[in-house]
C-alpha cells in the first residue's frame, strides 16, 4: 500500500540520543509505542502517559497537525504514568500518580486521570485529580502546547519545520490558530492562559476535597483548509455493521473482530467531490485518504456484513475513473485511481512527486471489477449494478487496451513520469521485486498476482455482462481469460532447490523487463488461489509452499521466503508479515479446497492479534514465532489500518466457509474442518440479516 517507503528499506534506526523530541533529520517517526485515537478526518497521537512529545505526536486534521508537544504538570511535576486504557478507537484514559501533591506515604493517595475523546468535531480531554488524603489539597495544574500548522507528510519524512500561522488570544482561556491551510480553536474553561509565539500555557488551581475529585478540561476544534477527503457525517453516521456480533470458541477471534469493527468505523471517510459515498481510509497516520487497492480490498473483506460499503467504495472510485492519457498522473481511460490527496505530495529525498489524483497502480482496476462482481453475488441491488455497468465496461477496456502496455497478453507497469512509483503493485517499495539472490528486478514488471486479479476480473465481468444480456462480450472476455491462463502457465512457473536440495516448483513473483521469471518465492503466490488462474494440481503445490517454515512465520505469512537472499524480517516487503496479505491467502486456501492449510496461518494471525492488543498494525516482523513469544512490531507501521482491521472479518468468514447464494438469496456456510466454532450475528445477503454458525 504505502507509496513512499524508501528503496532497500531496512530496520529503522532509533532516534538520536538527543531524545524523541529531536530525531535525526530524515528519519521517519516510529509509531509502535504510540497511542492513537482516530475519528476521520481527525487523529491524535501521544505517549502512553498521555503527553504528546515524540515526533509523530499531536492533534491532526486531515494532513495537518495543529497542536504538538503537549505536556501536563500537576503540583509542579509531570505525573508518573501507571496505566493506559484504549477504550475504543475514539476514547482512551491515561492514569498517573501525582506524588508531588501526595503525603509521601507508601500508598499513592493523589491520582490523575486524563480521559481523552476524539469526535467528528474535534478533541476534548478531561483531567481529573482524585484525593484519598484526609484533608483538602490545593493542586496547581498546568498544560502547555505548541500551536501551529505543520504538514503530516513533512513530519513523516523527518523534516523539522517551525509551526506556521498566527496564534491569537480570544479571551476566556481560548485562542485561535489561523494558518494558510488550517484553523483551530483551542480553549480551556476557567484557566489562566499565556500565549508566547506558538507556545500556549493554561493553568488552574484545583481545590480537591478529601475523598473527592476535581476536574478541568481543554478542547481543540481543528478545521483543516483544502481537503480531498473528510469524515462521514449526517444520516450515514452509523456503519452498516452496527450490531454485528461474532462469538467463537477461540475468544481471540471475537475480540479481534470487535476491535477491528470499531477501528473501521473510525476510518470511514468520504471524498469531498463525492460526499455521499463512504469508503475506508487506507490507514493512520500516513494514509488517511482514499487508496484504490486498499479501500477495495477492505470493502471486499467486509462484504458478508453488507454490500453498502462495497457499493459506495465502487461509486467513489468510479467518480475518479480515468478518461484520458496523462503521463504525469498515470491516468488512462478506464483506469481506477491509486490515491487522492488535497495537493501535490512531495517526498523529500526520494525523488517522488505525486499529483493530487494519482493513478500509478496496476491492480486497482481489476480489483474494482472483482469487488463489483462479488458485491453483486452478495445481493447488491440491480439498480446499482446498472449505474456501475458503464464503469465496468471501461475498466475491462483498460485491461485490454492499456494494462497490457506491450501487447504480450499480460498486465505490466512502468513509471513513465520519472517521478512516480517505481513499483505499482501492492508491494510498492523500491526493493519489493527481487531475484532469489536479492538483486532488484528491472521493469516493466508483470506481477503474478495481477494476472490472477485480471483473470478473475475477466471471468466475473463476463458473468455480469451475460446477466445483463451482452452474451457476445461475455464470450470474448472468457476467451481473453483463458488465453491469459495459458500464458501464465507457460511463462511464470520456475524451479529451484530448497535448503535440502529438493526441487521446488512455484510461480515467480513477476516477469522482468526481458520477460524472465523473477525466481524469488513470495507471499504473492497466495493471491493466485481461488481465482481460477491455476488448475487444482497447481493450487495444491502453492498451498504446500505456503505451509513451509520458510514462509509461515508462526505469526502470519512472510512476504519473502526466509531462504531467499534478500530476506530480512524487518524489511518492508522482503520478509515482514502483512495481515491482509495472509488473510488473502487464507481466503484463497479455503476457496481452492485447502481449508486445513488455512488453519495454521489463521492461528498465526490470532496470536499476532493478541500480541498487539487486538489492534493489528499494517505489518509486523517476520521473525519466527519459536524465537519470540510475542510478535515484534515494525516500528513505522500504520495502526489502525483498513485492510489489516478488515482481515479479522475475512478470517472469520473464511473459517466458516462463508459464501453467497444468489439463487437462494442467502449466505451459505461450509466450516473448515478443525476450525474453532464461530457464530456471526449480522451477516447480510442484500439487506436481509442472518445469523450463521459452524
Amino acid at each position: 500500500m504505502n507509496d513512499t517507503e524508501p528503496a532497500g528499506n531496512r530496520p529503522p534506526v532509533p532516534p538520536s540520543t538527543a531524545g524523541p523530541e529531536a530525531p535525526a533529520a530524515g528519519r521517519q517517526p516510529l509509531l509502535h509505542d504510540a497511542i492513537s485515537l482516530i475519528s476521520a478526518p481527525h487523529q491524535v497521537w501521544s505517549r502512553p502517559d498521555g503527553d504528546m512529545r515524540a515526533p509523530i505526536d499531536g492533534i491532526y486534521s486531515a494532513d495537518t497537525r495543529v497542536a504538538a508537544d503537549v505536556r501536563l504538570e500537576v503540583a509542579g511535576a509531570a505525573p508518573e504514568s501507571i496505566a493506559t486504557e484504549r477504550i475504543s478507537a475514539r476514547t482512551a484514559v491515561f492514569t498517573s500518580l501525582a506524588r508531588a501533591a501526595d503525603d509521601g506515604a507508601a500508598d499513592p493517595r493523589v491520582v490523575v486521570a486524563r480521559r481523552r475523546t476524539l469526535g467528528s468535531d474535534g478533541f476534548e480531554e478531561v483531567i481529573s485529580v482524585a484525593n484519598a488524603l484526609g484533608h483538602e489539597v490545593e493542586v496547581p495544574v498546568t498544560l502547555s502546547a505548541t500551536v501551529g500548522a505543520q504538514s503530516l507528510q513533512r513530519i513523516r519524512a523527518g523534516v523539522t519545520e517551525k509551526p506556521e500561522g498566527d496564534v491569537a488570544d480570544a479571551g476566556g482561556g481560548s485562542c485561535v490558530l489561523t494558518a494558510s491551510d488550517a484553523r483551530a480553536d483551542l480553549g480551556a474553561e476557567g484557566a489562566q492562559m499565556e500565549v508566547s509565539g506558538h507556545r500556549v500555557r493554561w493553568s488552574w488551581r484545583l481545590a480537591v476535597p478529601p475523598g473527592g475529585e476535581a476536574h478541568v478540561a481543554w478542547r481543540v476544534r481543528p478545521h483543516a483548509g483544502a481537503r480531498a477527503v473528510d469524515g462521514v457525517r449526517g444520516p450515514q453516521a452509523a456503519p452498516a455493521w452496527n450490531g454485528v456480533r461474532v462469538t467463537s470458541s477461540d475468544e481471540r477471534l471475537s475480540r479481534w473482530v470487535a476491535a477491528a469493527l470499531g477501528d473501521l468505523d473510525a476510518l470511514r471517510m468520504t471524498a469531498v467531490a463525492v460526499p455521499d459515498q463512504p469508503f475506508i481510509a487506507a490507514g493512520a497516520p500516513w494514509f488517511f485518504t482514499l487508496f484504490g487497492r486498499d479501500s477495495l480490498w477492505t470493502a471486499r473483506f467486509l462484504l458478508p456484513l453488507g454490500t453498502g460499503l462495497a457499493e459506495s467504495t465502487l461509486r467513489a472510485l468510479a467518480a475518479f475513473q480515468g478518461t484520458r492519457v496523462d503521463t504525469a498522473t498515470a491516468e488512462e481511460p478506464g483506469k481506477i485511481l491509486h490515491e487522492l490527496r488535497a495537493g501535490e505530495l512531495v517526498i523529500p529525498g526520494e525523488g517522488i512527486t505525486l499529483p493530487p489524483r494519482y493513478y500509478g497502480t496496476i491492480d486497482a482496476t481489476p480489483l474494482w471489477i472483482c469487488l463489483l462482481h462479488d458485491a453483486w453475488r452478495w445481493g447488491m441491488e440491480e439498480a446499482a449494478l446498472g449505474d456501475l455497468l458503464p464503469h465496468l465496461r471501461a475498466a475491462l477496456g483498460w485491461m485490454r487496451d492499456h494494462g497490457d502496455s506491450d501487447g504480450d497478453g499480460l498486465l505490466e507497469y512502468v513509471d513513465r513520469s520519472g517521478h512516480g512509483l517505481s513499483n505499482q503493485g501492492w508491494k510498492d517499495s523500491g526493493d519489493s521485486v527481487q531475484w532469489h539472490d536479492g538483486t532488484i528486478a528491472r521493469g516493466p514488471i508483470a506481477l503474478c498476482e495481477v494476472q490472477a486479479y485480471a483473470h478473475e476480473a475477466a471471468v466475473g465481468g463476463a458473468e455480469i455482462l451475460e446477466h445483463v444480456g451482452d452474451g457476445e462480450a461475455a464470450r470474448w472476455w472468457r476467451g481473453w481469460a483463458a488465453e491469459l491462463r495459458a500464458r501464465f502457465r507457460d511463462r511464470f512457473w520456475v524451479e529451484r532447490p530448497d535448503a535440502a536440495g529438493r526441487t521446488r516448483r512455484f510461480p515467480a513473483i513477476a516477469l522482468d523487463a526481458d520477460k524472465r521469471p523473477v525466481d524469488s518465492l513470495t507471499s504473492n503466490i497466495g493471491h493466485l488461489l481461488g481465482t481460477g488462474l491455476l488448475d487444482p494440481e497447481e493450487e495444491g503445490a502453492v498451498a504446500g509452499l505456503l505451509a513451509g517454515p520458510d514462509m509461515d512465520s508462526g505469526f502470519g505469512l512472510r512476504t519473502l521466503s526466509a531462504l531467499d537472499g534478500g530476506f530480512w524480517p524487518l524489511s518492508y516487503h522482503g520478509g515482514s508479515v502483512w495481515t491482509h496479505d495472509t488473510a488473502i491467502s487464507i481466503m484463497g486456501l479455503v476457496r481452492s479446497g485447502h481449508g486445513r492449510g488455512a488453519l495454521p496461518l489463521a492461528e498465526g494471525l490470532l496470536a499476532a492479534a493478541e500480541g498487539f492488543g487486538f489492534r493489528v498494525p499494517e505489518l509486523h516482523s517476520g521473525e519466527a514465532r519459536r524465537a519470540s513469544g510475542r510478535p515484534v512490531p515494525y516500528p513505522a507501521a500504520c495502526r489502525p489500518q483498513g485492510w489489516s482491521a478488515a482481515a479479522a472479518v475475512a478470517v472469520a468468514g473464511s473459517l466458516l466457509g462463508l459464501e453467497p447464494d444468489r439463487e437462494g438469496r442467502r449466505p451459505l456456510v461450509h466450516p473448515v474442518e478443525g476450525a474453532p466454532h464461530i457464530s456471526i450475528e449480522g451477516v447480510r445477503w442484500g439487506g436481509e440479516p442472518f445469523t450463521v454458525a459452524g
